[in-house]
This record gives structure tokens, sequence and C-alpha cells, in this order.
């Protein structure tokens, strides 16, 4: 049973529906210089085909702001300014017509400047993103927690919230971002606790390679498991197509969304016969384009082998040198080792074309 998520109103960005009763979106950033339009266009092709919904580009230099227009005629998914430090981006932004702007009122300044970017969004029919970091909290709130605690951030979050309500604007959402795990669920329950406003979730700067996913998964995991988060970006340093694969497994492994191929696989041990990581991961680069949502169990002895088999769509059933091939818990044929791999593929394309 997939966790039960927290009431929140609905927004639009673009033509994505965030919070209500809209799937949890799944977004990310390009890493590309934005006014090199045509190699950001073609990794947005790529994030996209991967399955992500919301795309921010960074608009750094008026050379970036120039490029907007080329990018949001021409991308498959909507497109959200990413504005630091310079108001007046802000508004040149949404006049080349993104769909959204994120914003930190941390470091725009006045909040005089703050409330004109929010009419002009209004009045454009722009989506904003409040962006509360750990990195950029208002001075007071620094000098009245000491350093940037939950609190610091929940406050900050609820400021600028109450703030844009009372200036008659509700279509935003919020996000409240540290690389402190704990503090981040932290400040995020709190938020979630005193509002309906959709909550952008996610892990910033959490780093590279394994422990990277792995603080994103438990950070991100966690909130969601309490029913908190309707859009995630799993912030990784490395290639953002892995973010948007990281987050559908995050999702997946919580019955959320299913959306592509999902392996389970025994943990080694001395009963297996077969080289079990080799066929995983020969299974894997064999199904790795295939976006139906479609679990696989290739299983390495007999112990956990027929159970686990039975209960996937497909699956694999190991002994030694061979592998019984199994569809929704009934034996098709028994296969070589060398065999297991394409075989599964095929089963896989017969079993796509049932649905």
């Amino acid at each position: 049973m997939s966790p039960k998520r927290r009431k929140t109103r609905q927004i639009s960005v673009g033509w994505v529906k965030i919070g209500g009763d809209a799937p949890i979106v799944v977004q990310s950033m390009t890493s590309t210089k934005t006014h090199q339009v045509e190699e950001t266009l073609q990794q947005i092709e790529r994030l996209h085909s991967a399955g992500c919904e919301l795309i921010r580009v960074a608009v750094p230099h008026e050379e970036d702001l120039e490029a907007l227009p080329d990018i949001v005629k021409n991308s498959p998914i909507p497109v959200i300014a990413d504005i630091h430090f310079a108001p007046s981006y802000a508004f040149r932004s949404m006049e080349k017509g993104v769909h959204g702007i994120r914003i930190n009122p941390g470091n725009i300044g006045k909040e005089e400047i703050v409330r004109e970017i929010v009419q002009e969004a209004k009045k454009k029919g722009v989506a904003i993103r409040i962006g509360v970091n750990s990195g950029s909290l208002e001075k007071d709130l620094l000098e009245k927690y000491g350093y940037p605690c939950a609190e610091a951030l929940f406050e900050s979050a609820m400021r600028w919230s109450e703030k844009l309500e009372k200036w008659g604007f509700d279509n935003f959402k919020v996000s409240i971002k540290g690389s402190d795990v704990l503090e981040n669920i932290k400040s995020n329950l709190l938020f979630a606790e005193r509002t309906n406003i959709p909550l952008h979730i996610g892990i910033t700067e959490a780093g590279m390679g394994q422990s990277g996913i792995v603080k994103s998964s438990v950070g991100i995991g966690i909130l969601l498991y309490l029913g908190i988060g309707d859009t995630v970006r799993v912030s990784l340093t490395d290639d953002p197509e892995v973010e948007v694969k990281v987050a559908y497994d995050i999702l997946r492994s919580l019955g959320i969304r299913r959306q592509g191929v999902e392996i389970v696989a025994c943990p080694t041990c001395g009963r297996i016969e077969v080289d079990l990581p080799k066929v995983v991961m020969q299974v894997k680069e064999k199904l790795k384009d295939i976006k139906e949502p479609l679990k696989i169990a290739i299983m390495g002895c007999v112990v956990n082998a027929i159970g686990e088999a039975r209960e996937a769509d497909l699956g694999l059933a190991c002994g030694r040198g061979f592998a019984w091939l199994f569809k929704r818990g009934k034996p098709i044929r028994k296969v070589s080792e060398g065999e297991m791999a394409q075989a599964l593929l095929e089963e896989v394309l017969k079993y796509k074309s049932e649905l």
C-alpha cells in the first residue's frame, strides 16, 4: 500500500499540475549552458525521454535570457527559469515566455522587489517556486537562530508564503532544502503541518555516486513515506538523467509511481550456481529502454526462486548453468545461462504486446 499523501492545493506550471490529486512530479535541471540552445534542448529531450516532467534552466547571464524563447518554444516539457541575485532577470524571463520562475527571496533583496515579481507572475500566469536554502537564509533569521537550523528554514518559508498569499497570489510551491538530511526532514514536516501549499522536496548538494544517491533516497524517501512532497528532484553531482532515474526508483520503491523495469534479485551467497551479478547486468542492459512498468525477478537458487518468480511479471529461477523462465508464476521453458538475458528480453517484448 502506497503512503497516504498530505492534501495540498493544486497549482499549474504550464500544462503540468502539481499538488491536489496530481501524481508526484519528477523534475530536474539542465547542466548545459543555457545560451547553448541546441545542446540544452538535446539534454531536455533526453531527460524527457527518461521521464522528466519539468525542467529548470540556469539564467545567470544576458545571453541565457536571450536563449529562453527558443528553449521554451521547442521544449517538450514546461521550462522554469532559475533566478538568483538579479531581480530584473525574473521580469525578463517572464517576458520571454517561461512557465515558471524559481526565486530565493533571501538573495533577491528588498521585499518590494519580490512583491513586484509576484504581481508580474500573477499577470502573466507564471508559477513561482519559493526556494529556501540553508546557504542563503535572511540575515535576521541567522542572527535569531545562530545557524541555518530546521526552525530557521521553516520560519523563512512561512514568512514568504504568507506574504505571497497576502498579495493575492497562490500559484506557487515551496522548497525547503538543506544538505543535512535530518534538518531537511524536520523543516519540511514543520511546514507541512501548518499549510496546504505544495512542496518540492529534495536534498540539496547531496553529492555524487553512491553517497549522493543514498543521502537523497533516505531524505526524500522518509518525506514521501510521511505523505509529504508534490514534486521531487534528486540533486546529484552527475548527469541529470541519473537524477530522474533515481527519482523514479525512489517513487517505485514506495509504491507511488511505477515506470520502467524493476529488477528484484537475491543477494549473493554460497547457494548460487550461476554468475548472478553478470546475469543481472546483462538483463538490465537489455531492458534499459523499456518504459512500461514491469517487475522482473532474477533469483539465483531454489530457496527463494520460485516464490519470488511467481510474484513478478516475468522471472528467472536459476540453477547450475541454467534457469527456468517464468511468466506470472508459471514456468515457460528452461534456458541456458548464456541465453538468459536474451530469452527474458524476448518474453518482455511479447508481454508488452499483451498489455
